[in-house]
This record gives C-alpha cells, sequence and structure tokens, in this order.
C-alpha cells in the first residue's frame, strides 16, 4: 500500500496528529515542528508522542516527516538570521529523538547575492553543528524551484552540500537525504511530465538514489522551468491536468516508480482536510 499523508497541525499535540490522519486515510503525516514562520515552540510531552508512537505502530505507518520553518535561511547573509536557524533546528533535532526514524526535512536557503558556492558553503557548515553523532532522525534536504538566490534548484547543489559535509564530517553524512518535490523539479526545469525515468537517472548519478527518502507530491500551477514554486492540486496544475499538457497518468507513473513508490508520500496541496482525503483515495487508486 502506498505510504501517504499530509502536513497536519501540531496546535493539538501529537497524538491528535496520529488520529487525524487515521480519519483522512493517511498511513503517515508532515507536520511543522513549530509554527512555520520560527520562533519557539513548546516543549513536547513525552506521554503525547508515546501515544502517536503506538498509534504508527499498531496502524502500520511509515516514516513520519517533520518539517522546518520556512523562514529558516542557514545561508544567509545575515549573521543574526544564520544563527536563529541554527539553535531552532538543533533544538528540533534534539526533540525528534523522542520521536526515533522520523525525517527532518528543510529547504536549503538563499544566498541573496553571496553566490551560490557561498550559499552552499554555510550550509554545509550549519548542517555541521545542527548535526550531532548518533541522532536517530534523518535530515532531508528539498529539491526547490530555483527561484530567485535558492539554493537546490539543481541536483548538484544538493549533491555539493553533501559531499562537503562527508568531507568535513564523516560521522554525520549517513544521515542526509533528500526530499523530492514533484512541482519544485518541475518548476525548475525538470521534465517529470515526458522523462520521469531520465529525471530520475539524472538524480541517481549526481546526488544517488540512496540519498532519496521522501517525496513532496503536488502539482503545479505553473509550466516546467517556470522556477515559480506554486502548488496546485492534483490534476489541477500543469502536472495532472491534460488541458494543460500533463494527465494524471504522470502522477501514476510517480507513484508506481520502483525508485519512489515505497518511499513516504507527502501533500502539499492548496487543501483542507477533505480534500486531502480525497487526494489520498485518488493518489492510491493511481498507485495500484
Amino acid at each position: 500500500m502506498l505510504t501517504i499523508g499530509c502536513h497536519l497541525s501540531i496546535s493539538r499535540g501529537y497524538a491528535a496528529m496520529g488520529r487525524t490522519a487515521l480519519q483522512i486515510g493517511a498511513n503517515t503525516f508532515a507536520f511543522f515542528t513549530r509554527n512555520p514562520r520560527g520562533g519557539t515552540a513548546k516543549a513536547p510531552d513525552p506521554d503525547d508522542v508515546a501515544e502517536l508512537r503506538r498509534i504508527a505502530r499498531e496502524h502500520a505507518f511509515g516514516p513520519l516527516v517533520a518539517h522546518a520553518p520556512y523562514t529558516y535561511n542557514l545561508c544567509s547573509a545575515k549573521e543574526r538570521a544564520r544563527e536563529f536557524a541554527l539553535e531552532g533546528m538543533r533544538e528540533d533535532l534534539e526533540r525528534l529523538e523522542l520521536l526515533p526514524g522520523t525525517f527532518y526535512n528543510f529547504h536549503p536557503g538563499a544566498h541573496v547575492g553571496q553566490g551560490m558556492e557561498r550559499g552552499i558553503e554555510r550550509i554545509a557548515e550549519a548542517l555541521g553543528h545542527i548535526m550531532f553523532e548518533g541522532q536517530s532522525t534523518r535530515v532531508l534536504l528539498e529539491t526547490m524551484a530555483g527561484k530567485g538566490t535558492e539554493v537546490g534548484g539543481r541536483f548538484e547543489d544538493l549533491a555539493r552540500i553533501i559531499a562537503l559535509v562527508e568531507e568535513r564530517r564523516p560521522e554525520l553524512a549517513g544521515n542526509l537525504g533528500v526530499c523530492l518535490d514533484t512541482c519544485h523539479v518541475s518548476d525548475a526545469g525538470y521534465d517529470i511530465i515526458h522523462d520521469l525515468d531520465g529525471v530520475l537517472r539524472e538524480f541517481d548519478q549526481v546526488v544517488g538514489l540512496e540519498r532519496l527518502c521522501a517525496v513532496h507530491v503536488n502539482d503545479s500551477k505553473n509550466p516546467c522551468g517556470a522556477h515559480k514554486d506554486r502548488h496546485a492540486r492534483i490534476g489541477d496544475g500543469y502536472l495532472g491536468c491534460e488541458e494543460l499538457g500533463g494527465g494524471l497518468g504522470v502522477f501514476a507513473a510517480v507513484t508506481r516508480h520502483s525508485a519512489l513508490r515505497d518511499l513516504p508520500f507527502i501533500l502539499e496541496t492548496p487543501n483542507e482536510l477533505t480534500g486531502y482525503a480525497a487526494e489520498i483515495r485518488l493518489l492510491r487508486g493511481l498507485a495500484a
């Protein structure tokens, strides 16, 4: 069975997210570790987290995918902004030890004029400070749309970050992976409509498929190569709508692909819970 879910709110606690996932037919989910804009977060209640672990175990959930706030920028030109991200992400990883085996996904950041190589250097350096030997959480770099000065719009960006961490802190590199976002990679110029096999071969050559850990499954409001990053509901955008050049067969191919089908799929489409439940049913049907 496809491992699929969506972003859920942590506002009512960890166990509540597990119960909500069951209500919408999900067997995984994503959650922001704190407000998506950053700031402080209430320490988790160990009993609440233990109840989520029980729910996940009894209902055969796949790996959960925690998400760092969007505002964190590990390669900001501003020292205080980098420190803000470092402090929050380090705290997140320490707290996620209560949920062993969870993935921790983050947007690599934007170099804001410092240059791509400098941005990549800063991210790798920051990961060396945030991560710690023996952690049970795998940190995932997300593929990005490549808008503005974003790092991560090309597979080479991610490969370079991983290589630098491996060179400087080899004991940490095994806990680095990648989350592939279908909207982002299409917007970045990778043609997953017509050449999904080729895109994944390129990923394997540049990064390595063994690093691919999760999929953000989203349609896109923009055509391939637009560098915009605007998500659409499944079937309403350029990937899933036949009138726009795609079709639901694109998502059937994604969910059935041998390199992807066993990974956790996370919906980030503009939806409410009922819409997510419908998309989960749709994608399960396409994957069958």
